[in-house]
């Protein structure tokens, strides 16, 4: 068996709102809209079935909408029936997904654009390499409390000179 690498096809939040998450995403991050809100419920129907198998029965409904990534990355959004915040919304502890990041070479003026629409800066923008590198990233927060982390420059090439020092 050949092993090699899969290419990411989307992450799925929980959104308390999902027109106001989709204005967000579209508007301040500047994702394309693939898929306009669409209601679902539990009942016999394929997607009502699929959900049932990954929720369990009394899901009773959501709304859901896709967007993508310049890159072709899928953001996939929930609105659940009865949704709620977490307690702690970086229970960087706990086992699970962490965060996810995006991409943009004016990080600055992104984290700029996700406070002016409600979102937090969680920590001062921080360079990788000073002096040496112009990699840079900051942790932020959408409007909802999803953290994720904003980079100037690719993954690959920001970790590519290898371990911290």
């Amino acid at each position: 068996m050949t092993h090699y690498p899969k290419s990411f096809s989307h992450i799925g939040l929980s959104v308390p709102d999902l027109d106001a998450a989709l204005t967000f995403y579209r508007d301040v991050l500047g994702l394309y809209v693939i898929m306009e809100p669409t209601e679902v419920v539990e009942d016999d129907s394929d997607i009502g079935r699929m959900c049932t198998d990954v929720f369990g029965p009394g899901w009773n409904r959501l709304r859901i909408a896709h967007m993508a990534t310049a890159d072709r990355i899928g953001l996939e959004l929930f609105e659940m029936d009865g949704n709620r915040a977490p307690e702690d919304n970086l229970d960087f502890r706990r086992h699970g997904t962490f965060h996810f990041a995006i991409q943009d070479p004016d990080v600055e003026g992104l984290v700029e654009r996700i406070v002016a629409a409600g979102g937090k800066q969680r920590m001062p923008i921080r360079e990788y390499f000073p002096g040496e590198k112009p990699y840079r990233m900051c942790y932020v927060e959408d409007p909802f409390g999803i953290v994720f982390e904003v980079y100037s420059h690719s993954y690959e090439l920001t970790y590519s000179a290898g371990a911290y020092s």
